[in-house]
């Protein structure tokens, strides 16, 4: 071979080298904006559902510092134990109005202006009940403060379901649960460091403090984007678009999931689904729908009735039969008790994606039963000694975080992600009604009941429907990890059942190393 071919050979080699050279770097570089894409969409994403759950600050606030204030209300209003029964459950009975309002209002104006208006509603209601100088100028705030309640809570699931990609959906909707009991311990905090001011001020200022949430939701307005799903809906459909690259980053990803909102829409309007038929498809349901509702009203239901309420709000009543007397030491002890239920939810946050729903439900109702029912024997056996007091702060902090790893933040993550788009925003309202209604019934209720059969008498109770609980979740609830909202409503279809998505209760060994 001659010089000149030789020489003619390695150029065209040299060349053919930079040429694999400039196609892996940019293979490379491509790869490295794709990253950079997606790790941007994270970002925008935890900060859209870090606001749009301050909503849920407003809640735990509320059932927080309104178990110290009671304490206080007393003192200076002299109401009696029924008219504080009464001033502490009827929010969540008159939540649920501004749940099924905000379910309504949110197909009308959209997901984060429904938001906007229960925070508003809300602030008012605060604002009356700080300067009230009678019980009845107290149950108008109060009212006021539960319409405004159940407009952000109802919608703000909805919201977050929505914009979230579906692997992180699940981290992403524990944050409301999360948030609540953020705000529940810094109402347990507020009582505890406001408890030595006089009477007559420090109640108010405790309860005015609660207006200070609302700012931030203001200030959210002005961030967080509108439910692609609710602008598809309304024929907007590429702004829904440029809120789906915000939000998942990946073109491709984006087309896929903008055609599944698309057709999904698109069924719904085929079927000309107005408001009526909506509700009458709720009242009346197909097999499919009934299933879905069984499951997320049901898992609302178990919620509550398995007695967090009365340990949110009436802890200082249960500390008290077992022992504790002095009121800054009964705050103080709430306050262990909100800070156990917030650590205790951030477990939840790292192991819902990664574990699944029902295995997490399964360890939360079973842990639930034992320790409520520890408690029944305890508080009548061990007396008011200390190892009786400290036993009974033990049992309770075990309860709240049994609650808070399962059944707390997975209610509102199911009932977020179950229910087809037509019938997404009532169906969650028709949930978060029959929770507040459990949630009103215990609250309601648990002074008198506890007199009438005494609180261990209370908690056997509450023990029973927790034995139930596991019942349901093996029986009704489906695994729906990783899934799109899409295909989950495929997992109820008729022909499909629920027989392929129902783990064992062996799935449970995996929380166990």
């Amino acid at each position: 071979m001659s010089n000149t071919e030789l020489g003619s050979k390695n150029k065209y080699l040299y060349k053919q080298m930079e040429s694999e050279v400039g196609e892996h770097e940019n293979e490379t570089s491509i790869y490295n904006q794709d990253n950079d894409s997606i790790d941007r969409s994270r970002r925008y994403v935890m900060a859209c559902a870090f606001f749009a759950s301050v909503n849920s600050v407003l809640l735990g606030y509320d059932g927080g510092v309104m178990s110290g204030a009671i304490i206080f209300i007393q003192e200076e209003l002299k109401i009696s134990e029924v008219q504080q029964e009464v001033l502490v459950g009827c929010l969540s009975i008159i939540s649920l109005l501004g749940s099924l309002l905000g379910g309504r209002i949110s197909d009308a104006i959209g997901r984060k202006w429904t938001m906007a208006i229960g925070a508003i509603i809300f602030q008012l209601g605060v604002i009356i009940m700080t300067i009230a100088y009678s019980f009845k100028i107290l149950m108008l705030g109060r009212l006021l403060s539960g319409i405004g309640i159940g407009f952000g809570a109802t919608i703000m699931g909805v919201y977050i379901a929505e914009i979230s990609p579906a692997n992180s959906r699940g981290f992403l909707t524990t944050f409301p649960e999360i948030f609540i009991n953020i705000g529940l311990l810094l109402g347990y905090v507020s009582n505890y460091a406001l408890s030595g001011l006089p009477a007559n001020i420090n109640w108010r200022v405790m309860l005015a403090l609660g207006v200070l949430p609302s700012v931030v939701i203001g200030f959210a307005l002005f961030v967080i984007p509108e439910s692609p799903r609710w602008l598809v809906l309304q024929d907007r459909v590429n702004e829904a678009k440029s809120i789906l690259l915000k939000t998942i980053g990946d073109e491709d990803e984006v087309e896929e999931r903008l055609n599944n909102i698309l057709q999904t829409a698109s069924k719904a309007r085929s079927s000309n689904l107005e408001e009526k038929a909506v509700w009458h498809e709720i009242i009346w349901p197909n097999p499919t729908v009934y299933k879905m509702l069984a499951a997320g009203v049901g898992l609302q239901c178990f919620q509550q009735i398995t007695g967090i309420e009365a340990l949110v709000y009436y802890s200082p009543t249960i500390l008290k039969s077992a022992g504790i007397k002095d009121n800054s030491q009964l705050l103080a002890a709430t306050v262990i008790v909100g800070l156990t239920k917030t650590v205790a939810i951030l477990v939840a946050l790292v192991l819902i994606d990664r574990i699944g729903r029902k295995p997490l439900l399964y360890t939360s109702t079973t842990g639930m039963t034992v320790c409520l029912f520890c408690i029944t024997l305890s508080l009548p056996l061990m007396g008011k000694q200390a190892v009786g007091i400290g036993l009974a702060i033990l049992l309770i902090c075990g309860d709240v975080i049994f609650f808070s790893v399962g059944i707390g933040p997975i209610c509102w993550v199911m009932t977020s992600e179950i229910y087809p788009l037509r019938l997404r925003a009532q169906a969650s309202a028709v949930g978060f009604a029959a929770n507040r209604v459990c949630s009103g019934i215990v609250s309601l209720s648990f002074l008198s009941v506890s007199s009438a059969i005494t609180v261990p008498g209370t908690f056997s109770l509450f023990a029973a429907f927790s034995a139930l609980s596991v019942v349901f979740v093996h029986k009704v609830i489906p695994e729906t990890k990783g899934k799109t909202l899409e295909e989950i409503e495929c997992l109820f279809q008729e022909k499909e059942g629920l027989k392929h998505v129902h783990l064992e209760m062996a799935d449970t060994q995996r929380l166990v190393p």
